[in-house]
């Protein structure tokens, strides 16, 4: 039988901390093993308990949950975190992504999605909100020097990069290019060659960070 997902959560808001962990108990592969509303406590508690994934609020009241991703950039505290928030600027996403925030997930999501977010990433992939990704594309857009000298996309690649930032396994971007799952295989190791990459996660990173204003540019114009 397959392990657990081990979930930590930290939030400042008992009543909606609580109704998550009640949702997240009805998964059967999903266990919250501790929950509270400060860093401190946080800390204390990713020493005591085996954790693989922490559901962190970014406005904790006095604190913010950015604190506690600096710790976890330490040697042998390395967590995936899923930044659970009602909302971000832009400036803060971008602080967050050069942190090395595993995922953004905004409050006023479905339960479903959250869920689906929390596989994303305990698979070790990245999961970002679909807008955050388009907001970050716009900024991007007409800022060409950057990445004059990077190879563009070719079209079959940009569909599969839009499949992977829709956050859809190899078998379900192949239903929708009606394409075999070899092939798209194939295309996402060439855009890890472009990217200079190994992972699906880090892909996703890169053209965030260095390639929103070509890569997902192009890859957006093909919705």
């Amino acid at each position: 039988m397959k392990a657990r997902t081990r979930i930590l959560i930290v939030d400042d808001h008992k009543l909606f901390r609580e109704g998550l962990v009640r949702l997240l108990e009805t998964e059967s592969d999903l266990e919250v093993v501790a929950h509270c509303a400060e860093i401190g406590e946080a800390k204390n508690l990713l020493v005591r308990c085996q954790v693989d994934v922490i559901l962190l609020d970014y406005d904790l009241g006095e604190e913010r949950g950015s604190e506690l991703l600096q710790e976890l950039r330490t040697p042998g505290n390395a967590k995936p975190v899923l930044m659970v928030t009602a909302g971000l600027s832009e400036r803060v996403v971008q602080d967050l992504l050069a942190t090395g925030v595993a995922g953004i997930f905004y409050k006023h999501n479905s339960p479903a999605q959250l869920v689906h977010a929390i596989r994303t990433i305990a698979g070790g992939e990245m999961w970002l909100e679909q807008r955050i990704i388009r907001t970050l594309a716009f900024r991007a857009a007409g800022k060409t020097a950057e990445t004059r000298d990077v190879r563009p996309l070719t079209e079959r690649q940009c569909e599969v990069l839009s499949g992977i930032l829709d956050g859809l396994a190899n078998k379900e971007i192949a239903w929708r290019l009606k394409v075999s799952e070899t092939s798209v295989k194939a295309v996402i190791q060439e855009l890890f060659h472009k990217a200079g990459v190994r992972t699906r996660s880090q892909l996703v990173r890169i053209a965030v960070e260095k390639h929103s204003g070509d890569w997902l540019s192009n890859a957006r114009e093909l919705k």
